[in-house]
């Protein structure tokens, strides 16, 4: 019978580095437990000194209608005056993708600032902006992580004095000034708005965290509205720009056919009992006038009818499958979760420091033998 004498010895060092490994972390336990529990106290300090959050979120779906089905119902109305729809495109969709494009532009985040909100304690709503600056309080797990790892800019900050406003360019290429406390706020805003599109299943969830329940659900409320105002205006944007050009044309051709029949009526008003062939002529050409300015009327009329109907074709319909509610429990912190990783990372931390330093010692032998 043979043996494999080659493994034996490599399985005699693993089993040997083992327990050596296990005799020192037994011998350094003081060490151990004490360094972890540091970091317990460190995590328990922190679990109960964080701010509680409350988090209100929705999710909706949104609909238009089919451009190649010529408005449905809207299509069979629209026949009846006259009108064609089947050679009308609606714009192109918007899918669930772009939807975080919408929340991240400067308007988009501006226009949150200005968000009514009620804080308990107070009679009167704050805007957004207001209660950040002027009602909400850093709470000492803040003041405490802004004198210590934020300290370097703090300082920085204060050599500087105050910064210049931030030119930000927007999506159509505008410039628009940021001033400081605005920029603290969208950097804000980035943590506490999120806004997850669901492609496969073409459904959109919304999310606001905040500091009370009541002020979570105001401004996801407020953000969902905005959301769906802002991509009904860029969906309908063609649409309500061809609308414009339509009403525009149309008052103006009205205008010249409203000239041009009372110039008519005049005439034969004043020209019942004559018969002659030049004021026949001159009522030929008025007749002409009026008929040429009559069939541009009626046609603008119709494309008019017809603009209208592709704004509300394009006009997103938003399905809201779960509403707005007031939370009624804090989705952070999660005071179990954060105990717990303090404590790993104690066992972690403590693990290492003590290997570490057996290391360097025997670095430290190995040298002063050679």
């Amino acid at each position: 019978m043979s043996t494999n004498p080659s493994s034996n010895p490599q399985n005699d060092e693993d089993e040997i580095d083992l327990l050596e490994l296990a005799k020192t972390v037994w011998k350094k336990r003081r060490q151990v437990f004490s360094i972890t529990l540091v970091f317990m106290l460190i995590g328990l300090a922190v679990a109960l000194l964080s701010p509680k959050e409350f988090t209100a979120s929705s999710t909706f779906i949104p609909q238009t209608s089919e451009s190649g089905k010529g408005g449905g119902s809207l299509g069979g109305l629209a026949s009846l005056a006259g009108i064609n729809l089947g050679g009308m495109s609606g714009g192109s969709e918007i899918p669930p993708a772009l939807y975080p494009k919408f929340v991240s532009s400067v308007q988009f985040r501006k226009a949150l600032l200005n968000a009514p909100i009620n804080v308990e304690g107070m009679n009167e709503t704050v805007t957004y902006s207001k209660y950040y600056e002027e009602v909400a309080q850093p709470g000492l797990l803040a003041n405490i992580k802004k004198y210590t790892l934020g300290l370097p800019g703090v300082i920085i900050k204060a050599i500087k004095g105050k910064q210049e406003d931030t030119l930000v360019q927007t999506e159509e290429g505008d410039l628009i000034k940021l001033n400081e406390e605005e920029v603290e706020h969208f950097k804000r805003l980035d943590g506490q708005l999120s806004v997850a599109p669901n492609e496969k299943e073409g459904f959109v969830s919304l999310s606001f965290v905040m500091p009370e329940p009541l002020m979570a659900a105001q401004m996801a409320k407020y953000a969902q509205e905005l959301l769906q105002n802002e991509v009904i205006a860029y969906k309908i944007s063609n649409a309500r720009e061809q609308l414009n050009f339509t009403e525009e044309r149309f008052a103006e051709k009205k205008a010249e056919f409203d000239q041009i029949q009372a110039q008519l009526a005049n005439f034969r008003d004043r020209n019942q009992n004559i018969s002659s062939a030049t004021a026949m002529n001159q009522m030929e050409r008025l007749e002409a006038e009026y008929n040429f300015a009559f069939n541009i009327y009626t046609e603008l009329a119709k494309q008019l009818e017809q603009a209208k109907l592709q704004v509300s074709k394009d006009t997103p319909i938003f399905s809201v499958i779960q509403p707005v509610t007031i939370p009624t429990e804090k989705s952070a912190p999660k005071r179990p979760l954060i105990l717990v990783i303090f404590t790993i990372l104690g066992i972690i931390i403590s693990l290492a420091y003590i290997f570490g330093s057996e290391f360097l010692r025997g670095v430290k032998e190995q040298w002063k033998e050679g």
